[in-house]
């Protein structure tokens, strides 16, 4: 289960396909035009391609490979995601992109793999006590530790993989994997899998809003059948336990919320349904923006809705994914209200984006990367959702946040205390919340540019680390540039300087390698440092 959270503290295979259109025959007999390939037949010989370019893939012959995701283009070019695996052990850093031309020539792969994942395969270390190396306080174990090799930071090794469950400190369910070297007992990464947001219905943020409900006994329910019937319930102020964590079972099951005349909540916090309108409107606004910006059918792109649960706990300041499902809480009225504004809503579900494609480790410069990917799409929710009582902005949930203005900021990070706005080499070693700056002060930079502006009727005033002036090409091309970039070219472990030439692959592949696209998307990476 992958599970991530906004305070600092399983995928499909796409189905969509291109239809080749022939010409029609003329009396001479014109040829017709050669059809773009089916996702199966780009599957098939992307597979096909693997052994001859075992090199490219930094592969041998003990390595296997498992399809996870395929990207057709309009112009019959294809992606196609692959897992891998060597000598039966699943290698963790070792996925890959294939990219080939419509006509099956090879593009070229992309993957975060330096070198073959040859590994001395005899531990030295046993699985109970590279069990014990890994468990941290109040953290109990999940199953028992596999065998993988490690990847993701520095040279390929023989480790274990141990999942473990708890609760953190805040009161954020804890999914943790920690993979221990087999050889030396050295902790190499650990990943926390929740991925959290600090943190006709009348909401508490949006003002009065048009939601979508089911008919049931009663009147109705909270459950938006045009969005692949995902729907909001009530957590009832209660937490899920270890057991739950670790078993799933025990686990507290919400209530639906029901309503007799489908008008829902009255706009403050005293009524339950109030910020069950805001989660439930976010989940539709958020749905609607990657269908209408990216042609994405869902979190998982298979036109299936997923749940929303608010009032998780008692004065509970966040909110989280968790591999299936949103979680909201209410806040403590002093750091925090309801933690179900727009922009958080967004954040949320666009991790689960990031799980069904790149499924960047939140670790690291990538854990940065991952979380900036959800503030990046959080705030192109917002502004899309085009609501004058929250209006578009580049503060990540200012209108939750009581003991100061926003809770991130993608101008200038940095105002937030703790977050960076320029790169350097062990931004990597920060909380993933604070790294996320230098992607999203480049993301901001791409779409607004340098100098003074205003959002949403707040001051925003962008420089860049370098001293250079740099001219925006507006949200929605950067959205479909890191959209593009995120789907077809990161990878696990994918880094900033990676993500730098992942983002000009997708700006060459939309607007051109001559554009004034990727010459943005390259300057604006140089004005945050990454070059």
């Amino acid at each position: 289960m992958n599970r991530s959270a906004l305070f600092a503290a399983a995928t499909a295979v796409a189905t969509t396909t291109a239809l080749g259109l022939t010409s029609a025959g003329t009396a001479t007999g014109a040829p017709t035009a050669d059809p773009v390939p089916t996702p199966a037949a780009a599957v098939a010989r992307a597979k096909a391609a693997v052994g001859d370019h075992l090199a490219a893939l930094k592969a041998t012959g003990t390595d296997a490979f498992v399809v996870r995701d395929v990207i057709v283009d309009a112009d019959g070019s294809s992606h196609v995601r692959m897992d891998r695996t060597n000598g039966g052990l699943k290698v963790l850093g070792g996925d890959v992109v294939v990219h080939q031309a419509k006509d099956g020539s090879w593009k070229g792969a992309s993957l975060t793999l330096s070198r073959p994942a040859h590994v001395n395969r005899t531990p030295k270390l046993s699985a109970a006590t590279a069990t014990a190396k890994a468990l941290g306080r109040g953290q109990k174990a999940e199953g028992r530790p596999s065998l993988v090799i490690e990847a993701r930071k520095g040279a390929p090794r023989l480790a274990y993989q141990v999942a473990s469950a708890g609760t953190q400190a805040d009161g954020t369910p804890s999914h943790v994997t920690t993979t221990i070297d087999a050889l030396t007992g050295a902790k190499l990464v650990s990943e926390q899998h929740i991925h959290t947001a600090s943190g006709d219905g009348q909401s508490l943020y949006s003002g009065t809003v048009a939601i979508e409900s089911t008919p049931a006994t009663g009147g109705f329910t909270l459950t938006d059948p045009t969005r692949g019937n995902g729907y909001t319930a009530d957590a009832n102020n209660r937490t899920d336990s270890v057991l739950c964590q670790l078993f799933g079972f025990g686990c507290p099951v919400p209530t639906r919320f029901t309503d007799a005349d489908n008008h829902w909540g009255n706009g403050l916090n005293t009524n339950r349904q109030t910020a069950a309108v805001d989660a439930h409107y976010g989940a539709a606004r958020t749905w609607d923006y990657f269908k209408t910006q990216h042609g994405r059918n869902g979190i998982f792109n298979d036109g299936k809705g997923v749940p929303s649960r608010v009032h998780y706990g008692n004065n509970y300041v966040n909110a989280f994914w968790d591999g299936k499902q949103m979680t909201y809480g209410d806040g403590d009225g002093v750091v925090a209200g309801p933690l179900v504004s727009i922009d958080v809503a967004g954040h949320e579900m666009s991790h689960g984006v990031t799980t069904a494609t790149a499924n960047l480790t939140y670790s690291g410069e990538s854990g940065g990367l991952n979380e900036a990917t959800s503030d990046i799409f959080g705030t192109f929710v917002e502004f899309s959702a085009n609501n004058a009582a929250d209006p578009g902005d580049y503060y990540i949930g200012e209108e939750i946040m009581k003991d100061r203005p926003a809770l991130r900021y993608m101008d200038k990070p940095s105002k937030d205390g703790n977050s960076v706005d320029c790169y350097y080499s062990g931004v990597g070693n920060l909380d993933v919340h604070y790294s996320s700056g230098v992607a999203n002060h480049f993301a901001y930079l791409a779409a607004e540019g340098t100098g003074a502006k205003e959002f949403g009727g707040l001051p925003h005033d962008s420089t860049s680390c370098n001293g250079s002036t740099v001219t925006g090409i507006g949200r929605d091309k950067v959205g479909k540039i890191w959209y593009r970039a995120l789907t077809t070219y990161m990878t696990t472990g994918t880094t900033y300087a990676q993500a730098r030439t992942a983002t000009l692959n997708a700006a060459t592949d939309l607007y051109g390698a001559g554009s004034n696209e990727r010459a943005v998307v390259a300057a604006a990476w140089s004005a945050v440092s990454v070059n």
